[in-house]
């Protein structure tokens, strides 16, 4: 098939791409800046398109003859941009996506949402049909993406969604590089107990979970909760990163709640002059927000099954950070 990969350059979009591609489909890369390695991706025989998905003549040239569409692009981390760039982008955009997709007889729209709809899981772990309480403008606005999904859902048109957790893997550029990095030192600072749950998801299983979600008539108007087999405490993803880059690791406990203060209070120092924080709420969040859920519907209905486990994804991740001179 003909397939649009939309946020095609990110972490993410480029291992979609090149999984697709590997797979003998035609692939369409849309994203707004040319992200890490796009010549790679042009070499491998992707068609790229630079540019924003709010911008609508854009999204309907990429999607000249396209089949299939992963909707993956999203505003997220952007901290020196006023908030209503995010519903530009994350509502707006998606909202141009699925209407070039319909004039253009698409088959099926892939939506990536995020686990983050649900806030903090207060009674872990969390499935589907746990609340939805974004905790911010950027899960807010990944949420009224949903809404948009479900609306041109309801006009006919097949669409899955798919609410990731915290992706990792080789390519990541930052994610899970500030354990890695705070290992390496020997001393990582935990902030609180330690013991709020945080669930991994590696990228080739996401990929995988991708691919099955394509399928036309699979998942039809469903969102799915896509992550690892395990959740664990952050304290023990710490320790697992420390096995995995054979370091050993002090783990200091440290109170939270004057991070959070200090979050709150770098975000609007920097704010106006445009400087990006050293600490914000999201990254405190890390540190007091469990984020732990049940895969059993993705398993079920959609066939989903992680097949890379933590260590090894670790070890994975680890080689490709020292490969790329991130650590020595």
């Amino acid at each position: 098939m003909k397939i649009l990969v939309t946020g095609g350059t990110g972490f993410t979009g480029s291992a979609m791409v090149k999984r697709l591609i590997s797979l003998g489909h035609e692939v369409v890369a849309l994203d707004y800046k040319e992200g890490l390695i796009p010549q790679n991706l042009r070499e491998a025989g992707a068609e790229v398109h630079i540019g924003s998905v709010t911008d609508k003549d854009l999204v309907e040239r990429a999607m000249q003859g396209v089949e299939m569409v992963h909707h993956l692009a999203a505003a997220f981390r952007e901290l020196n941009v006023p908030e209503s760039f995010y519903d530009e982008v994350n509502t707006g955009g998606t909202r141009n996506v699925f209407e070039a997709a319909v004039r253009h007889g698409v088959r099926k729209v892939v939506y990536c949402s995020t686990c983050g709809v649900h806030g903090n899981v207060d009674n872990p772990p969390g499935g589907e049909d746990a609340p939805i309480q974004p905790a911010d403008y950027y899960q807010q606005t990944k949420y009224n993406g949903e809404v948009v999904a479900r609306e041109f859902f309801a006009q006919g048109m097949k669409t899955t969604i798919l609410r990731p957790a915290a992706i990792y893997g080789p390519g990541d550029p930052e994610r899970f590089f500030m354990i890695y990095r705070r290992v390496a030192k020997g001393v990582f600072p935990m902030f609180g107990s330690g013991k709020t749950l945080y669930h991994p998801l590696y990228i080739d299983n996401l990929v995988d979970a991708f691919l099955l979600a394509q399928e036309e008539d699979k998942g039809l108007g469903e969102a799915y909760l896509i992550a690892d087999e395990h959740f664990y405490p952050i304290e023990e993803l710490v320790k697992r990163v420390a096995k995995a880059m054979n370091k050993p690791v002090k783990i200091p406990h440290y109170p939270v709640w004057p991070l959070v203060a200090a979050g709150h209070v770098f975000e609007k120092v920097c704010k106006p002059f445009g400087i990006t924080p050293p600490i914000f709420p999201r990254r405190v969040d890390w540190y007091r927000q469990n984020r732990a859920f049940k895969i059993d519907k993705a398993k079920a209905e959609l066939g989903y099954a992680p097949k890379v486990g933590i260590d090894e994804g670790l070890a994975n991740t680890y080689k490709w950070y020292q490969e790329m001179g991130y650590l020595q």
